[in-house]
């Protein structure tokens, strides 16, 4: 990408930029480069601190890796969205490791973590801007664990499939059942048995063709409340 793009892509993505001297916008557009990741490839592992990720296509997976290779999907990144918890040398009170892979084939703007972090040191309003997003996310995190810890395998079924239609405009979820073990943290036999169920009950419908089709969205919704 060009100056002129990064410029563009900077100005949409922080609300800090205008305010930003001309040596630190030139600090970030030199620290940035374009990076495509392919389906299925790792983009951050774990405590390295691989810098800011702008998402500009495809999708991100953010997730937890237990010492017994388990993983706990925190949440996914879209197109327009960015990735702070990649930059650990800027968030250094994080403790815990976050993985992220692309879920999809994916293009990115990744910004240096050192030339980030160098603004960040000199600028209140990269400093708040950074903890907010921050916080926002560990929002998305903390209702994972509510859900992981206090919800029954059928509400939190019923809220995953609920949201999936809702992000892709439709009422079918083609993913597999190891996928949505895989996001929601469980057991593929688990997630297994309770899609049966929810079969039985006339709730959705599911094939290896077409996936999962919910049938009765009313009903599904009054079990996720």
């Amino acid at each position: 990408m060009n100056e002129t793009e990064l410029t563009e892509l900077f100005e949409k993505a922080f609300p800090f930029w205008e305010g930003l001297t001309d040596w630190d916008r030139n600090t970030f557009i030199h620290s940035s480069q374009k990076v495509k990741f392919s389906k299925g490839a790792n983009v951050h592992d774990g405590g390295e601190c691989t810098g800011v990720i702008l998402i500009k296509s495809g999708v991100l997976r953010l997730y937890l890796l237990s010492d017994e290779g388990k993983e706990v999907t925190l949440y996914r990144l879209f197109p327009g969205e960015m990735c702070i918890f990649s930059a650990s040398c800027v968030l250094d009170s994080i403790t815990f490791d976050v993985f992220i892979d692309a879920e999809e084939d994916s293009q990115c703007v990744v910004v240096g973590g050192c030339a980030y972090e160098g603004v960040w040191q000199k600028s209140d309003a990269v400093k708040i801007f950074t903890y907010e997003t921050a916080l926002s996310r560990f929002s998305d995190v903390m209702w994972v664990m509510q859900q992981i810890l206090f919800m029954s395998m059928d509400k939190r079924l019923a809220i995953f499939l609920l949201d999936e239609t809702s992000k892709n405009g439709s009422d079918t979820v083609k993913l597999t059942h190891e996928q949505i073990a895989k996001y929601m943290g469980s057991a593929r036999e688990v997630v297994t048995r309770m899609l049966k169920y929810f079969v039985s009950e006339g709730l959705i419908s599911a094939s290896r063709s077409e996936g999962i089709k919910i049938i009765d969205k009313k009903r599904l919704r009054s079990l996720a409340i």
